[in-house]
C-alpha cells in the first residue's frame, strides 16, 4: 500500500538526507544505494528510498529493498511544490535516501540542468560519490577534485571507491584523495565476480521478473556491512540542511461511492509513479488490479489505466490470451475510457513484431509496432496538447518522459495524434498521442504531481462513463 497525502501539511524536511551518485553510469551506485537502504532497515533504520530522475526499475528495487514506496525526484517532471510534496508523502522517516542518475553533473544540457548535482542542491543534501576505481589510483583524487572545483556550492560528504582489486591498491587510492584535500573515504568495494543486478534494454530486470530480487538485495547488504563505514555514511546524511516543504493543498474527502479504476498489473506491466495511484484514489477512484497475462476478463470497472512495462518480452503470454484481450475491445467499443502509456500502447496496438516473429496484441487500436535493437525513443519530452481527446485540455503543455524500443510500422490510427512535441521523438514527425473515442495512448509517461489535472480528468471521465451505463446512453466508439 502507498503512503498518500498526509491528514496535516508537512511544511519543513529536517530528516538527513543523502544522494548517493556517480562519475557515470554503471559505476556502482545502485549497489551502494541498495546496499546501504537494507543494511540500514535491518538495524532499525527506516530509510525512504528515492530515485532521481523518472526510471522506474530503479525506484522498484529500491522499493524492496526499504520495503515501503519509493518515489522519483526529477527536476523536470515536477517544480518545487511536488518535489516537496514528493518528499513530505515519504515522511516521517529516519533517512532520505536518493540514487542520482548518470554522471553527478549530466543533464539536459552542457550546463548539467535538471542533473543529479542540482537535485541535491535543492534537497540540502550532501552528496555520497561512488568512483569505479578499476585501473586506477591517484587519478581518482583527481576526479574528486575537479568535481568539488566545478560546483563549490554542492556538498561531496564523502567518496566510496568501488571495483578495488587489492588492498594496495585501496590504500594508494585512498592516500591520494587524502593528500589532495578530498572528502573522507568511508568505503571501498572489491571487484565482485558475480553478476547482482542482471540488466536489459531498458536498464536492470524488474524485481518482479528476477528470479530472486530478495537475495540479491540481501548480499548488497552483506557488501555493504563489510566494506562500508555505514556509521558516517549516516554522520554525512545528517548534515543536511533543513528543507522548507510547501507541497499540495488537501482537497476534501470523496463522498459517495468510488469509481473503479482498472490498472494493468502484472510481469508485463509494471512501470506505476506512486503518486499516480495516490492522485487516481485521492480523487475518488478504486483501483482494481488486473493482469492481461492470466485474467480471462476486464471485470466491472469504469475506466482503465494501462501503464508501461515489457509486454515485447512477454508478447507470447500476452497474444495467448485472447479472451482478456476481446473484454478490453468490448469495453473501449462501449465508450470505456482508456489511458495508456508506452507499454500500455503496445499492447493496445493490433500486432507487435519481436525479432522477426509477429505477435497479436489487444486490437484496441489499429496500430502495429515492431521492436527495434536500439531505442527509437529515449529522454524527457514536452508536447502541446491539440483538440479532440478525452483527458487533457487544449492547448495544454505536458511534460514527461520516453524510453521505447518500438516504432510504428503501420495501421491507420498512427496518423490520430493529437500531441504535438516541442521536445522528444513519440510516434515520430514529431507528433505522440493517438486518441480514438475515449481512448487515449501514446509513448509519454507523465508523473502526477507533475501534471495535476491528470488524475482528475480520468476519474471524471470513468464517473461519467458510469452514469452513461446506468442510464443506457453510453458512449458510441469512434
Amino acid at each position: 500500500m502507498t503512503r498518500g497525502p498526509a491528514k496535516e501539511r508537512v511544511t519543513r524536511c529536517e530528516a538527513p538526507r543523502l544522494v548517493v551518485a556517480g562519475l557515470s553510469g554503471d559505476s556502482g551506485k545502485t549497489l551502494v544505494t541498495l546496499g546501504i537502504a537494507r543494511a540500514l532497515l535491518t538495524d532499525g533504520v527506516d530509510v525512504a528510498g528515492f530515485k532521481k530522475g523518472p526510471d522506474y526499475i530503479d525506484a522498484a528495487w529500491l522499493q524492496a529493498a526499504t520495503r515501503r514506496p519509493a518515489r522519483n525526484l526529477d527536476t523536470y517532471l515536477l517544480d518545487d511544490d511536488a518535489l516537496g510534496e514528493a518528499i513530505a508523502r515519504s515522511l516521517p522517516a529516519d533517512l532520505l535516501l536518493v540514487e542520482g542518475n548518470r554522471g553527478l553533473f549530466d543533464g539536459m544540457d552542457a550546463s548539467g540542468s535538471h542533473g543529479t548535482a542540482v537535485l541535491a542542491k535543492k534537497l540540502g543534501a550532501p552528496v555520497l560519490l561512488v568512483i569505479d576505481v578499476t585501473k586506477m589510483t591517484a587519478t581518482a583524487a583527481a576526479l574528486v577534485r575537479g568535481c568539488m572545483a566545478l560546483d563549490p556550492a554542492l556538498h561531496i560528504g564523502g567518496v566510496v571507491l568501488n571495483n578495488v582489486s587489492s588492498a594496495r591498491h585501496e590504500r594508494v587510492a585512498r592516500e591520494a584523495i587524502a593528500f589532495a584535500g578530498g572528502p573522507p573515504v568511508v568505503g571501498a568495494i572489491p571487484r565482485q565476480s558475480e553478476g547482482l543486478l542482471p540488466g536489459r534494454h531498458l536498464g536492470l530486470v524488474t524485481t518482479v521478473e528476477h528470479g530472486d530480487a530478495e537475495r540479491a538485495i540481501e548480499r548488497t547488504a552483506e557488501i555493504a556491512r563489510a566494506h562500508l563505514d555505514l556509521e558516517a555514511i549516516c554522520a554525512i546524511a545528517s548534515s543536511a540542511s533543513a528543507m522548507p516543504l510547501s507541497g499540495f493543498e488537501s482537497i476534501p474527502d470523496i463522498k459517495g461511492d468510488r469509481v473503479r479504476v482498472a490498472v494493468l498489473r502484472d510481469r508485463a506491466f509494471s512501470f506505476y509513479y506512486p503518486e499516480n495511484l495516490e492522485e487516481l484514489e485521492r480523487h475518488g477512484a478504486e483501483l482494481v488490479e488486473v493482469s492481461p497475462l492470466v485474467d480471462a476478463e476486464l471485470g466491472s470497472v469504469d475506466a482503465v489505466y494501462a501503464g508501461g512495462g515489457f509486454p515485447e518480452v512477454h508478447a507470447d503470454e500476452l497474444s495467448r490470451n485472447a479472451h482478456f484481450a476481446a473484454s478490453l475491445r468490448s469495453a473501449a467499443a462501449a465508450g470505456m475510457p482508456i489511458y495508456a502509456e508506452c507499454g500500455g500502447l503496445i499492447y493496445l496496438s493490433r500486432f507487435v513484431s519481436v525479432e522477426g516473429r509477429r505477435h497479436a496484441m489487444a486490437g484496441v487500436l489499429d496500430l502495429e509496432l515492431e521492436m527495434h535493437a536500439k531505442p527509437q525513443g529515449h529522454g524527457y519530452v514536452e508536447a502541446v496538447v491539440g483538440a479532440g481527446n478525452p483527458f487533457f485540455a487544449t492547448g495544454a503543455t505536458l511534460r514527461g518522459h520516453e524510453f521505447h524500443y518500438t516504432q510504428v510500422k503501420g495501421g491507420d490510427d498512427a496518423h490520430a495524434t493529437v500531441l504535438a512535441l516541442t521536445r522528444g521523438t513519440g510516434l515520430g514527425n514529431r507528433r505522440d498521442g493517438i486518441s480514438r473515442g475515449r481512448v487515449f495512448a501514446s509513448y509519454l509517461h507523465l508523473h502526477a504531481l507533475g501534471t495535476p489535472a491528470w488524475a482528475p480528468s480520468i476519474v471524471s471521465m470513468a464517473r461519467q462513463h458510469r452514469q452513461e451505463r446506468t442510464t443506457g446512453r453510453a458512449a458510441a466508439w469512434a
